[in-house]
């Protein structure tokens, strides 16, 4: 239990279901739903849709997502990829010839094709209750009428609004600045495309006018995407990757996502005994760093689209994370491997549902970097991801840049489960930093004891590009003990990653968790 005499908050208990996520509005919008009768399929997906316009720097249908769910009584975890794929005709030979290390961010050649809007539809349809007309119903109305920005959100819009360009300035600047916390955003041509999709379905988005408009604000720029590359998009049914830890299954979402990153951290983890050190402390700290360079760096090595990679097995493999773990000096930080690695961001939705039936929704969305390329169709004011920075340059490498492939993808979200039931289903935003979040948070649960609220308020660190970046919650003397050790310590200007969380009770009580460093909430019925 808490100290209620200092700052914090309590989780939220209920019994018929609970949404948590990044903004209050949507997680209401997902309660909504779920009293008029849908399932947590359609609660998540009218509060993801939503929040692409409570926080349009970290999402929206230009998009793309990935999702774990189970039916209501199974406790069989499916996975469904709704990343997009480079446009037929791309090449890493084109960016070469320029020059170029990596994929261009704010380029129409980072931009892959939206994926999340053909796996809405799709899971609307095979999963879902109510239909899209009244899934898409509550994101029409808030871009129709407006959204107050938020204070964390405002933060983010004025650090990333130089992304924007061309009509992007003129459909998410305010006279050319980024709004202020309260200001009233809206996104007209938004509303009406889903209002299209909820008439005429994935088609309406895929092919046609709204299509068309994509393509042109590509074409515009250099970009190679065609409108067969748009009706061809197709989100694809998958299975879950696992691991165990202390009791716990860990199911995470298989490449082209990182989750099996998260997966062979905890199973490097598993060779020290970090229940016995302090959980805020230096030890624990520097560990966990380690543990995360090479984690990160068989990631860059391995993982990409699945049908271009080979290495999975190897990857999730116990002896691999013997071997690995070998190689961590208790005392001494390493040199950071030097892998293959994508542009790091920070900016992602999460949403979790869990209804009364116990279906349970892990929902990750996202646009990449802030506000995706900075490109935005002219008309209707999508926003379009650069998810092809998360592909390599590198010849012959799995993950190497090329017509329909999809890239390695940060956003993961994820599930817990122990002796078969499903327990929690969790995710953490925050870009590369996503799989360390995950073991993390595990960590937290398992070796500390922690209740999913206080494990996500911990204070988090983060090795990342050989800085060790650490929040504010650590104190001088352990950043001092890190810098000893060989780190090269700063402390975050910007809090690091958020997490959404819903634990199911073996009673069947509900507990939701929202992480603090967002605007957002937990909330039931």
């Amino acid at each position: 239990m808490r100290d209620f005499q200092k700052p914090g908050r309590s989780a939220v208990f209920a019994q018929n279901g609970i949404c948590a996520t990044s903004h209050p509005l949507a997680a209401q919008a997902a309660i909504d739903i779920l009293k008029r009768g849908g399932n947590a399929m359609d609660a998540a997906i009218a509060g993801a849709v939503l929040l692409g316009i409570c926080e349009p720097q970290m999402t929206g249908i230009g998009g793309d997502c990935f999702v774990l769910y189970n039916r209501a009584g199974e406790n069989r975890v499916r996975a469904l990829n709704g990343s997009g794929r480079a446009a037929a005709a791309a090449h890493a030979d084109h960016l070469r010839t320029q020059g170029r290390q990596t994929v261009p961010l704010n380029t129409s050649d980072a931009v892959t094709i939206p994926g999340a809007m053909d796996a809405f539809c799709r899971l609307a349809e095979t999963e879902g209750k109510l239909g899209l007309d009244a899934i898409l119903a509550p994101a029409i109305h808030y871009a129709d009428e407006g959204v107050p920005v938020a204070p964390r959100v405002a933060f983010d819009w004025g650090n990333e609004a130089s992304t924007l360009q061309g009509s992007a300035r003129e459909a998410y600047l305010f006279d050319g600045k980024a709004p202020t916390q309260g200001d009233i955003f809206r996104a007209p041509g938004q509303a009406e495309v889903l209002r299209r999709v909820a008439k005429d379905g994935r088609d309406a988005f895929y092919t046609g006018e709204i299509a068309d408009d994509m393509i042109a604000a590509l074409a515009a720029r250099g970009g190679v995407h065609t409108a067969d590359d748009f009706a061809a998009t197709e989100a694809t049914p998958t299975d879950p990757v696992s691991g165990h830890y202390k009791g716990t299954d860990l199911l995470e979402h298989p490449p082209n996502g990182q989750g099996a990153t998260a997966i062979l951290m905890l199973n490097i983890l598993k060779h020290f005994d970090i229940a016995a050190m302090d959980p805020n402390g230096a030890e624990r700290a520097h560990i966990e760093a380690e543990a995360a360079k090479l984690a990160y760096d068989a990631r860059n090595r391995f993982i990409a689209d699945p049908d271009h990679m080979s290495r999975l097995d190897h990857m999730l493999a116990l002896d691999t994370a013997e071997r690995l773990a070998a190689l961590i000096d208790p005392k001494r930080a390493m040199a950071a491997p030097q892998g293959v690695s994508e542009a790091v961001h920070k900016d992602t939705i999460y949403i979790t549902v869990v209804d009364r039936d116990r279906m349970a929704v892990s929902l990750i969305y996202s646009i990449f970097h802030g506000f995706g390329s900075g490109i935005a169709s002219e008309k209707f004011g999508i926003l379009l991801q650069n998810r092809g920075a998360g592909f390599c340059l590198q010849p012959g490498h799995a993950n190497e840049l090329a017509g329909g492939k999809r890239p390695m993808h940060t956003i993961i979200p994820a599930m817990l489960a122990e002796n078969g039931r499903i327990t929690m289903p969790f995710g953490v935003m925050g870009g590369a930093y996503q799989p360390n979040g995950h073991a993390r948070f595990v960590s937290n649960l398992k070796d500390f004891g922690m209740d999913p609220q206080t494990a996500m308020d911990a204070p988090r660190a983060f090795s990342d590009a050989g800085t060790l970046k650490v929040e504010r919650g650590y104190s001088d003397k352990v950043r001092a003990e890190l810098t000893e050790m060989g780190h090269k310590v700063d402390v975050s200007t910007t809090a690091i990653g958020g997490s959404q969380a819903i634990q199911i009770h073996a009673n069947g009580v509900l507990e939701g968790a929202s992480d603090p460093r967002k605007d957002g909430c937990a909330i039931g019925y």
